[in-house]
């Protein structure tokens, strides 16, 4: 082979080996890993619901061992609690919208009134406070007085704690605890009893029945109400006739009856 021939080659050769290298590729980034979606709801599937407010309850009781005992009682429920308390008729209605209740519990009787007069101004000008009625006696005329007033129910002073608790709750979601076809049995009842014929005479009728019953004789009773003695006497006769008796002794008992009643009802 010429020298010239291999000298080319050797040449090429020399250069080609000394071109540059060619710059490697970028690698591509790693794509990232999503993230993990949280899980959807199922379908049908709710919230989980806000707790409810509690059960706002205001009392009346002029007895403050009582109001004490009752708070308490209250107050221990997750679901309840009192917001207000009163101890006296006077005032109590002023109380009683000022604590924003939701129900009220109301003595019946107290020392400057009763709470059938709180009851019913609340039920007319505040008709959203449901009133529940609290009682030493389960008679007729309870039953009437807290259906008249407007109530939704009564219930015993001797009551069990967790009926108390129940009957709040009741009256709370608008339950009407008296039931009508009982209030309408005890009105016929109280109609017909001596207590109720005695609610039906005139209130100078009642007047001279509660001076018979203190043994007064007509011509007393003529002097106090200034009346004639004629006229104290055709009184008499009408309010017996009302009262289906016949003798005046059975007036004057009757009236020491009720008035003895009514007194341990007051206590």
């Amino acid at each position: 082979m010429p020298k010239s021939t291999a000298k080319s080659k050797a040449k090429a050769a020399k250069s080609k080996s000394k071109a540059p290298k060619p710059k490697p590729k970028p690698k591509a980034p790693k794509a990232k890993a999503p993230k993990p979606k949280a899980p959807k709801a199922r379908a049908g599937s709710k919230a989980t619901p806000e707790p409810e407010p509690a059960i706002r309850v205001f009392l009346l009781d002029d007895h403050e061992v009582v109001r004490q005992g009752i708070a308490e009682l209250i107050n221990g429920q997750p679901d309840l609690e009192v917001v207000g308390s009163h101890g006296h008729v006077d005032g109590a209605v002023d109380a009683a919208v000022a604590a924003v209740p939701d129900v009220a519990i109301l003595d019946v009787r107290l020392g400057d009134g009763t709470g059938v007069e709180v009851c019913r101004d609340l039920r007319s000008n505040h008709p959203e406070i449901a009133c529940l009625m609290l009682t030493s006696f389960a008679d007729d005329r309870a039953v009437v007085d807290a259906s008249v007033a407007g109530a939704s129910g009564f219930v015993l002073k001797q009551i069990q704690s967790n009926d108390l608790i129940e009957s709040i709750r009741k009256v709370a979601m608008g339950a009407q605890l008296l039931d009508a076809a009982e209030v309408r049995m005890a009105l016929d009842r109280l109609r017909n009893s001596v207590e109720g014929r005695v609610d039906s005479l005139t209130e100078q009728e009642h007047h001279i029945f509660e001076l018979i019953g203190e043994g007064y004789s007509n011509r007393q009773i003529a002097k106090e109400l200034y009346l004639a003695e004629k006229t104290v006497k055709n009184y008499v006769s009408n309010l017996l006739a009302k009262l289906g008796m016949t003798r005046r002794t059975e007036a004057a008992a009757t009236a020491a009856r009720l008035d003895e009643r009514q007194r341990m009802r007051e206590r």
